[in-house]
Formats: C-alpha cells, sequence, structure tokens
C-alpha cells in the first residue's frame, strides 16, 4: 500500500514565517482593496449614487 509523499518517513513540514505570510497577504490584500474601492465607486456614481 502506497502512503502520501506528505506522510513520506524522509520529509519534514516546514515552517513559514509569519511575516512572510503577512507580507504576501499585503502584497496582493492592498492592490485588491483599491480595485474594489474604485469599482464599487464607479458603480455607485453610475447607478446613481
Amino acid at each position: 500500500m502506497s502512503t502520501p509523499a506528505s506522510t513520506s518517513s524522509n520529509q519534514r513540514p516546514t515552517h513559514t514565517p509569519a511575516a512572510l505570510i503577512a507580507f504576501a497577504w499585503t502584497l496582493v490584500g492592498v492592490p485588491l482593496a483599491y480595485g474594489l474601492y474604485n469599482t464599487v465607486k464607479a458603480a455607485s456614481a453610475l447607478f446613481g449614487g
């Protein structure tokens, strides 16, 4: 019976630093929030806001 690769005896789980995760989410989240803000602003002007 084969075992999944994640539970192989020669592989250990890696630890990603929290600062790197926060930086990555910031890198994605800021442009996303800016785009959503502009979309909502344009839509409200278009539909009588």
